[in-house]
């Protein structure tokens, strides 16, 4: 069993090139994920001179986490759109996700890429009773809307189910082959830096001035395609949205052309891969960061469940989701009438629809085109936050991640972790054998102490996803520096 993404198990030829000079470009996308790497080819047929970086390898964030589902039947979102705002808000949703469903199609036809796409029947279902008639309601929604959708009973694959509805005309692919085609595809026109992370960004003038290490880029546009935008409001996401994360096991399985997720959380989902070996990949145990933070028993209970279902684990993983309190992603202008500075994120776990509809409207933006879905994902929106009682249990949890990490830091879990106070800093120390590692145990981001996880050896902030490596290198934003101590 290996503790890696099933995705990033085979090795993908492609040159790598980091940041190595100063730029002057018009738009600068920072992020090489789904985001980008759509925006980034909806620009090629411009005269724009673009460039892309990544403070990772392309696809290797969040997009390598996922579980690579192209799909519109999304739990219960209809219905809580309905609720929150209207049924025309619904239905624009909906119809957002099936353009960007088209959107992927015809690039991988257009492009010829490989990357394993499959249709495939998806279902929606509930082992529990109570739960039938939500999703018997979602049905009559999505029939409304033009889907043609079916009944089922039985259980979905080895998990029990009592009621599910399904549609036919969803899809699945393997998102790092995908992403690599891209990247491949658009630097033929526009240059794209790996391993080039944008430490700083500031205003000058009509330009924006983002700095890396050694070099800088200036950009009369930016593009923030990261998943949590960091540079810019560090107060803004942390009220208006919190992390989910869960945990996706890879098991060799029988091929079957089916996905299905459950009604609610706690998430069950599983979906089917087939390339030189076939695997049944199932993600559980969903829940906000800041809960269940012993991520050595996470990992223990993610693989005990898939072994209760008589599942042989090869894979196992983690994932981080930013969720909006509305269900709707941030697509857009980060101020307003400033069409300069755009985002996208916050994609509620159905990053490859989003995110494809993220690279279509900040592209539209870029090029001063209408696009019929922008104000629907406009960050700026109030409605998001008029909900008061979600809004102060957003608020709480943030809270409750920042001030658990303070309390617990690891002093119960690990026997070879310890938090120590030196020359008035909290350091945490890891023992691995011979070698003992020291970091700084406090998040740069926003001050929250980190917790150690124990099976990908990373120190993790329980606030905002920040993970930094033994050595404390900054491995996943939000923190745009490192926590790495050295001893005087």
């Amino acid at each position: 069993m290996k503790y890696l993404s099933l995705w990033l198990k085979d090795y993908y030829d492609s040159k790598i090139s980091v940041l190595d000079k100063n730029l002057d470009v018009d738009v600068l996308i920072i992020g090489g994920g789904i985001t980008g790497l759509t925006t980034l080819y909806e620009l090629t047929n411009t005269n724009l001179k673009v460039a892309l970086v990544d403070a990772d390898l392309i696809g290797h964030g969040l997009s390598s986490k996922t579980t690579g589902k192209i799909n519109y039947l999304q739990e219960l979102v209809y219905q809580d759109l309905e609720k929150k705002y209207s049924i025309e808000v619904a239905k624009l949703y909906y119809e957002s996700q099936k353009s960007a469903i088209n959107k992927i199609l015809t690039i991988i036809k257009k492009e010829k890429i490989k990357c394993n796409l499959e249709q495939t029947t998806s279902y929606v279902f509930t082992s529990n009773e109570e739960e039938i008639n939500k999703i018997k309601y979602e049905k009559e929604i999505l029939t409304k809307f033009g889907a043609n959708v079916i009944d089922y009973e039985g259980n979905i694959a080895n998990i029990d189910s009592v009621y599910a509805i399904g549609v036919s005309d969803t899809y699945v692919f393997n998102p790092i082959k995908y992403l690599y085609s891209l990247k491949n595809i658009c630097s033929h026109k526009f240059p794209i830096y790996e391993n080039t992370k944008i430490i700083d960004i500031k205003k000058d003038n009509n330009n924006y001035i983002c700095y890396t290490k050694n070099h800088f880029i200036k950009a009369k546009k930016i593009v923030l395609a990261c998943h949590y935008p960091f540079f810019l409001f560090p107060y803004f996401m942390p009220i208006k949205t919190h992390i989910e994360k869960s945990y996706i096991t890879a098991s060799k399985a029988s091929y079957q052309k089916i996905t299905a997720i459950t009604s609610k959380n706690p998430c069950q989902s599983i979906r089917y891969y087939q390339d030189d070996d076939s695997y049944q990949i199932y993600l559980t145990n969903s829940c906000n960061l800041c809960n269940h933070l012993d991520e050595g028993k996470n990992f223990k209970d993610t693989v005990k469940d898939a072994k209760d279902k008589n599942l042989k684990v090869q894979y196992v993983w983690k994932n981080d989701d930013l969720i909006t309190m509305d269900k709707l992603p941030y697509i857009g202008r980060i101020e307003k009438n400033n069409d300069n500075l755009l985002m996208g994120t916050g994609y509620n776990t159905w990053g490859m629809t989003n995110g494809t509809l993220a690279g279509l409207i900040l592209s539209d933006i870029i090029l001063n085109k209408p696009n019929k879905y922008e104000n629907m994902c406009n960050p700026l929106r109030v409605n998001s936050i008029t909900n008061l009682k979600e809004f102060i249990c957003n608020v709480l949890f943030n809270m409750k991640g920042y001030i658990q990490s303070k309390i617990f830091k690891n002093k119960d879990w690990y026997s070879n972790v310890r938090i120590e106070n030196i020359n008035g800093k909290s350091i945490g120390i890891y023992k691995e054998g011979n070698k003992t590692y020291k970091v700084y145990n406090k998040c740069p981001h926003m001050g929250c102490s980190l917790i150690f996880n124990e099976v990908e050896k990373t120190w993790d902030c329980p606030c905002h996803a920040s993970r930094f490596n033994l050595k404390g290198k900054c491995i996943k934003g939000p923190s745009k520096y490192n926590i790495t101590y050295r001893d005087k």
